[in-house]
């Protein structure tokens, strides 16, 4: 049914620094994760990102 097409596996909801690494793990391409991004105002969006990226806090 797939073929030779390129599948990719998005995750949406629920996403957290603490769980993203195990979504990667079990396959997940993409991972959607609004609340963990926009909690705590527009000052720590970008530490949020980092943190869901794995990097650190600002």
């Amino acid at each position: 049914m797939i073929g030779n097409r390129d599948i990719r596996l998005e995750l949406d909801g629920g996403i957290t620094p603490e769980n993203a690494p195990a979504c990667l793990d079990a396959g997940a391409d993409v991972l959607v994760a609004g609340s963990s991004v926009f909690r705590s105002g527009p000052d720590l969006y970008a530490a949020n990102i980092a943190a869901l990226r794995g990097g650190p806090r600002e």
